[in-house]
């Protein structure tokens, strides 16, 4: 499913690194409204689960800040009964692949739902002082690293949050990207994303790994 939604530009040059708060929630809003749309028609489906789920989002021409957010996947449905729903009720989305999906469903895990965390922060323009200060030299810029290791932080601190909700033993196949957008090169988001999953059964045993060689090099 799909929703289109205005984004906000960022506010003036700043001295200051804070998460934006206003455009973080817009983007989270945005992607979560998606997926509880493809999640509605998976259930009229009638089907237990949503797999190779995809998530985007691009910014259109027909409008300044106006981005579409585009949730698809494969609904699935179990051969036999079973309790393959989450704790909400919904049905699992998973955004592995069908070889990991099935791997994990032999290592005896299930998939409950994608979870995701976001934070959009604004990294503080440097004075011109600081700036003459390491002209010609290799050095680290620490309101930088700062910035970005908080906004990292806190994505997936909420990521995590998410699969709390869930009652997850853990998050598998979990990606943190940063995107720009198209709000300039001092403005980015981070976006953390996984699998939150739960044992199947208290006995499940893993599966000892086994050696796979190519044949084709």
């Amino acid at each position: 499913m799909t929703t289109a939604r205005h984004q906000p530009a960022p506010g003036a040059r700043s001295r200051s690194s804070p998460p934006l708060t206003q455009l973080t929630e817009a983007m989270y809003h945005a992607r979560d409204l998606a997926m509880a749309r493809m999640e509605a028609e998976a259930d009229q489906l009638g089907a237990d689960g949503i797999v190779a789920v995809r998530l985007a989002v691009e910014f259109r021409e027909f409008g300044e800040h106006i981005a579409e957010f585009v949730a698809i996947g494969t609904a699935v449905k179990a051969d036999e009964p079973g309790q393959w729903r989450n704790n909400k009720g919904q049905p699992f989305t998973s955004d592995l692949s069908g070889q990991d999906f099935w791997t994990l469903i032999r290592a005896g895990y299930a998939p409950l739902g994608m979870v995701m965390g976001t934070c959009v922060c604004h990294i503080a323009h440097r004075r011109i002082g600081a700036l003459l200060g390491t002209t010609g030299r290799n050095v680290e810029i620490p309101e930088y690293t700062q910035a970005l290791y908080n906004a990292r932080e806190l994505a997936m601190a909420r990521m995590q949050a998410e699969a709390k909700e869930l009652n997850a033993e853990g998050i598998v196949g979990a990606t943190l990207d940063h995107h720009h957008h198209n709000w300039g090169s001092h403005t980015t988001e981070f976006f953390a994303i996984g699998t939150a999953i739960r044992p199947l059964r208290p006995d499940h045993v893993i599966e000892r790994p086994q050696l796979v060689l190519p044949l084709d090099r």
